[in-house]
């Protein structure tokens, strides 16, 4: 919960602005500005003070403990001009809420903290739990020193600008391991524990043999992802508060799953209770992994048989995979989901061209892998290639990544092996369709005249449908100097439905610096003056010229009532 406090009425005006905004997220407090600060302090995970920075900091000074339970706390001016994140930039969030802030009032985020300002992910801010001497490398980190990079677990990782070498060590282990001076341990959710269990079991007869089975194996707990077990022990009391206590999710298969599984040491007592010959084992391995500790028996000081068995498996670390789309070409119109993508991916594939229009929002230490035109395919395998080392990589393509771009072929050369993430673009049709008015107000349809991939009798076909079903086109494609005669091909198709007046709208370069745009008819298009860079977009029957803007009503009463008028 965010608390929100204000003194003036300024304030508060802002203040309700951003209440309305986050309703579920925001909790407004009332009475003195000193009481409402503590209370809010006290009972919220987040603050935004409506106040000035040095009476904020006179009211929570004393109340400061551990920056990684402190809440965070950001500031906002009389005139909501700067949104400034005061402390807990990190562990409280306070730099991520300050840009939140800061989009919702159209104020400016302050952000002090030294690796937002140089823009390198915190080390604390990866989402794994971390351990040693998180400033010391930090500052290493912001020094240009060499850092070395030493992960003996793979796992997808922002870009951090590491060497082979260095006096100082980032760490990605699951062991247990003494934390060296001038090193950060970085704890991957890489262990699982499939959980076995008799009716009745002490939730501390499992959390000890858990632990047990960890520390003799020499891993830690803070690498524990979730338990496991059978469907039939989903409601196990003791498995149930087990799993709440570690501060894990409890994972449950059916019986049949799990009795498939090929397990080093089944057994029939499972077998008969609970209809599979294994559960720690089973479900621990079910989605893979390498078996660590086998199964094991807890034990009970009164020697009376155990009520708990485990197992644990380590998961290889997933690669992630984000098929990012860049829009038209617009800085703005790039979506905010993108570039987080951009920021976070330690490996960017891409066009040359494409990479050029990015790279100044590229984290440091990303590694760039960038080709020049035809080579899609290579670069899908390679994104895909790269992702299953363990990293976080992104593929870019122009537009929608989806729409005659490169997610298509990275999907088909990815498996399961690894997470792929869609990021949706603004397409040139709908970059184009936006400059011409509202052309796509009914149904319509997309089409590549290159047959480059798809065989120029197939495009006819998909034209000539088009055409008979009074579907708007936009032609993507439609004409470059070795392919100069399929749009005009197209165009007549189009015209044995359509009359010669029918609106067409030309766009070039739509929302780049020399975009150009112009509304002919259909009779009047010379396909010269099209090339690669264009799009075409052909109206239907009922499409209009309406004071200089193509329109098409989203049905055809407008067009009865216009043929009726004349």
């Amino acid at each position: 919960m965010i608390g929100l406090i204000s003194a003036t009425a300024a304030g508060a005006a802002a203040r309700d602005r951003l209440a309305a905004a986050w309703p579920d997220r925001t909790r407004v407090y009332d009475g003195t500005v000193a009481d409402a600060v503590r209370r809010a302090f006290a009972e919220c995970e987040q603050l935004v003070c409506f106040l000035a920075t040095g009476a904020v900091v006179r009211i929570v000074a004393p109340l400061l403990a551990d920056k990684a339970s402190d809440p965070g706390v950001v500031c906002v001016d009389e005139a909501g001009r700067y949104a400034v994140s005061l402390a807990g930039g990190h562990g409280g969030g306070a730099n991520a809420l300050a840009r939140e802030v800061g989009e919702v009032l159209g104020a400016e985020p302050v952000v002090t903290t030294a690796t937002d300002a140089v823009d390198l992910p915190g080390l604390d801010t990866l989402g794994l739990p971390v351990e040693g001497d998180v400033a010391g490398v930090s500052r290493a980190l912001l020094d240009g020193e060499p850092v070395a990079l030493r992960a003996e677990v793979a796992w997808p990782l922002p870009p951090l600008p590491v060497a082979a070498e260095g006096a100082y060590t980032i760490r990605v282990t699951d062991r247990l391991v003494e934390v060296a001076e001038r090193e950060v341990v970085l704890r991957p959710p890489s262990l699982v524990v499939g959980v076995g269990a008799s009716s009745g079991v002490p939730a501390e007869e499992v959390l000890e043999l858990v632990g047990s089975a960890l520390r003799e194996a020499g891993l830690s707990a803070r690498s524990l992802a979730e338990l496991t077990t059978v469907d039939a022990k989903a409601e196990e009391p003791g498995v149930v508060e087990a799993a709440r206590r570690l501060g894990v999710p409890l994972v449950t298969y059916p019986a049949g799953e799990l009795s498939g599984v090929e397990v080093p040491n089944p057994s029939d007592a499972p077998l008969a209770a609970v209809g599979t010959p294994s559960v720690a084992e089973a479900s621990a391995l079910l989605r893979g992994g390498e078996l660590l500790v086998p199964k094991r028996k807890s034990r009970r000081a009164d020697g009376t048989p155990a009520m708990a068995t485990c197992a644990v498996v380590r998961r290889p670390g997933r690669g992630r995979l984000a098929v990012v789309g860049l829009g038209p070409g617009a800085r703005d119109l790039l979506t905010p989901r993108a570039r987080e993508e951009l920021r976070r991916a330690a490996v960017l594939v891409g066009l040359d061209q494409y990479v050029d229009q990015i790279r100044d929002l590229l984290r440091p230490g990303t590694r760039v892998l960038e080709s020049g035109l035809g080579a899609e395919e290579e670069r899908a395998r390679t994104a895909v290639a790269e992702a299953r080392k363990g990293q976080a990589v992104a593929l870019i393509g122009s537009g929608d990544a989806g729409v005659y771009a490169m997610a298509s072929p990275a999907l088909a050369e990815a498996s399961d092996d690894i997470d792929v993430i869609g990021v949706p673009g603004v397409t040139a049709a709908l970059a184009a369709a936006a400059i011409l008015g509202a052309p796509l107000g009914h149904d319509h349809v997309s089409i590549s005249l290159s047959d480059l991939h798809t065989p120029w009798e197939v495009i006819e076909r998909r034209v000539r449908a088009a055409a008979e079903a009074d579907i708007v086109v936009t032609f993507y494609n439609p004409r470059s100097r070795g392919r100069d005669w399929q749009l005009p091909k197209a165009l007549a198709i189009l015209a044995e439905h359509r009359a010669p007046g029918t609106p067409v709208g030309v766009v070039r370069n739509a929302s780049r610096p020399d975009e150009s745009s112009r509304l002919t008819t259909l009779g009047a298009l010379d396909p010269a003056t099209v090339d690669m860079m264009t799009v075409v977009t052909v109206g239907n029957t009922a499409t209009r010229d309406v004071a200089g803007r193509m329109v098409t009503p989203r049905g055809y009463r407008w067009q009865t009532a216009q043929e009726g008028a004349e």
